[in-house]
């Protein structure tokens, strides 16, 4: 039975990355990662022989710290080894068992690593999506802010701050997940940083719309940092020396060039799909949802007893076999987003035309339509 279980998400992304291995070893650049989270690890030669268990953390902590408040604020800025993992500690820290954790998002679903952390403290999870409605209570401990949402939905300035104020009223810390929110919020809609607009801490990816590791960068205010910090190296939480190099290299390097020109590519690839797809515009791309995948295929006559998002799975991994193309569905960890997202700023777009994104979907949905009927197919595409 196909379904969207995290261990059948995890076999599908081994199979995703034995497809990946085998197209590197012909020519990486016949591979085209459009996920937006391709990263990099910007390490410098002679940074090289720093990267030990103290030396590392040493000299590449020290670096950090200017350039991370820099592109966060705040007072002190902390590394982790995923954002997830300071999500984690962040909660463990600030969250008693049974104390409530209260999460504003501008759109559902929320990532995965907000309500498992909670869990793991035992604590109550609620969560708001309309800022009329959001409130506060005595046994709340912790606010959440989700700046941009897996699938790029971005907040308001005005809610944003309307959370502020309501969860400052009630003397609650804010914590800001900003993964891609803090280049997606203040480069493209000219919003304050998070922690200038009065939230307590904020963590962001630093693979995400950057070309840097995958890991966690918080900032915030320094007693908390140091908590958190001590939270993080008791459970190996921590980012060690070559993620923390690679983040120090990242954002050296950042610029948000890349960013701001993808505007214009994600117009003209809108363009072109949205004659075929109900294709939906984000702030670097496009993306098409799994309900509107299941809406085309029944407008060819195909229907499927499959969810939606298996659906999404199989055609992600069908672009990524058939056009190399990668997307989040294929390579995602367990609990990703099923949206199918096509982002005009990552690296490999600037090597590809429209006209072949636009000939890779229309090509990948036609094979989706010959086997979605046949679990078989569907489970050899998806697993080998």
């Amino acid at each position: 039975m196909l379904e969207n279980s995290p261990l059948q998400e995890l076999e599908r992304r081994e199979r995703a990355l034995k497809i990946i291995n085998s197209r590197v070893k012909e020519d990486r650049s016949n591979l085209y990662d459009l996920t937006g989270l391709s990263g990099g690890f910007p390490v410098k030669e002679e940074d090289i022989s720093l990267l030990e268990t103290y030396a590392g953390p040493a000299i590449f902590e020290e670096k950090l710290q200017p350039l991370g408040l820099k592109h966060l604020g705040g007072e002190k800025v902390l590394a982790l080894n995923r954002t997830s993992s300071g999500i984690l500690a962040a909660i463990l820290v600030l969250v008693k068992p049974g104390g409530q954790v209260v999460h504003f998002l501008p759109k559902l679903p929320t990532h995965p690593s907000i309500p498992r952390s909670i869990e793991l403290v035992r604590g109550d999870y609620v969560e708001f999506t309309d800022p009329d409605e959001f409130e506060v209570g005595k046994k709340t401990d912790l606010v959440i802010i989700t700046g941009s949402t897996m699938d790029h939905q971005v907040i308001s300035e005005g809610d944003f701050l309307k959370i502020i104020e309501a969860s400052k009223s009630q003397d609650v810390p804010v914590m800001v997940d900003d993964a891609s929110g803090a280049r997606l919020r203040t480069i493209l809609y000219n919003q304050p940083r998070a922690i200038d607009m009065g939230a307590d801490l904020v963590i962001t990816s630093t693979d995400k719309l950057m070309d840097g590791p995958r890991g966690g960068l918080m900032s915030g205010k320094t007693e908390l940092i140091d908590l958190i910090k001590s939270k993080a190296h008791q459970f190996g939480l921590e980012a060690q020396p070559p993620l923390i190099a690679g983040m120090v290299g990242a954002l050296e390097n950042f610029k948000p060039d890349r960013i701001l020109e993808s505007r214009s590519k994600k117009q003209e690839l809108y363009q072109a799909l949205q004659e075929d797809f109900s294709v939906e515009k984000t702030p670097t791309g496009v993306m098409l949802l799994p309900e509107n995948m299941i809406e085309e295929l029944e407008s060819r006559g195909v229907e499927t007893p499959l969810d939606p998002s298996v659906v999404a799975g199989i055609l992600a991994m069908i672009l990524l076999r058939e056009y190399s193309i990668i997307t989040i569905p294929a390579v995602g960890m367990p609990g990703a987003s099923p949206t199918i997202r096509i982002d005009m700023a990552s690296r490999d777009a600037e090597r590809l035309d429209v006209e072949y994104i636009h000939q890779a979907f229309i090509g990948s949905f036609s094979l989706l339509e010959e086997i979605v009927d046949d679990e078989q197919k569907c489970k050899t595409v998806l697993f080998g």
